[in-house]
């Protein structure tokens, strides 16, 4: 039995709410657990400088944590971002890159801003598992106004944390689990079961390959749960093809 009595491979209970954020073309607050995580989309009608006179666009994050949203008070990044936030932003815009035709999207950005209001493990994960969500609203938003004939999205994406904790493999790991985890890993997949990016470190001892094959079994059995969640979240919603 973990922490908090769930069973090895179940996610903590989850709920997205789009539309939070009023003003932004595509937003989604996503609590998972006792982590929660607001992402907003914006989209400007311009590209970074390598990019201009190409023809297609670009998505992009930034990634903040309150200062009190996790156990101790962090300090406001008023500059730069610190080697970890600039490491998960780009692991999200990445992530968000991989299922955008940017070509499609034409010589326009979208920026996702993802910031944890509270942090109990598993933000960056969140930060994309929302993100998906705010983006897709984003591009709907450009559809509607007739800015894009279609979504220029190739299939939904999400992500989860998976790793070893008192020898067992588990899913969706809460603070406590992950600061005494023998293995720390992040997964990110498509709806295909198609892996953009795969983060995984042993803490204590090596892992084997047969370890390695279950944890990411119990990814993708969570990921596939989130995915089915946007969905849910997304129904109703307006697509023009």
């Amino acid at each position: 039995m973990r922490i908090d009595g769930r069973k090895a491979d179940e996610l903590r209970p989850f709920t997205f709410e789009r539309g939070f954020a009023k003003f932004a073309e595509g937003s989604c607050f996503l609590k998972i657990g006792d982590t929660h995580m607001l992402v907003t989309a914006t989209v400007e009608e311009r590209v970074p400088p390598f990019l201009k006179g190409q023809g297609k666009g670009w998505v992009t994050a930034e990634y903040s944590m309150l200062p009190r949203s996790g156990r101790q008070r962090n300090q406001r990044e008023l500059l730069k971002p610190n080697g970890r936030s600039m490491e998960i932003q780009r692991l999200i815009g990445r992530a968000m890159r991989s299922v955008v035709d940017l070509q499609a999207l034409g010589e326009r950005t979208i920026t996702l801003d993802c910031d944890a209001i509270q942090a109990d493990g598993g933000t960056r994960t969140a930060a994309i598992t929302a993100g998906y969500v705010a983006l897709h609203d984003a591009l709907s938003h450009l559809v509607r106004n007739r800015s894009l004939r279609s979504l220029p999205l190739t299939e939904p994406i999400a992500a989860i944390s998976v790793g070893i904790h008192r020898g067992n493999e588990i899913l969706d790991l809460n603070y406590d689990e992950d600061s005494s985890a023998e293995t720390d890993m992040n997964v990110v997949m498509t709806e295909s079961g198609k892996f953009v990016e795969i983060q995984g470190t042993a803490e204590e001892k090596p892992f084997s390959a047969e370890t390695l094959g279950k944890m990411l079994r119990i990814a993708k059995g969570g990921i596939d749960t989130l995915i089915k969640a946007q969905h849910s979240a997304l129904q109703g919603q307006i697509e023009k093809r």
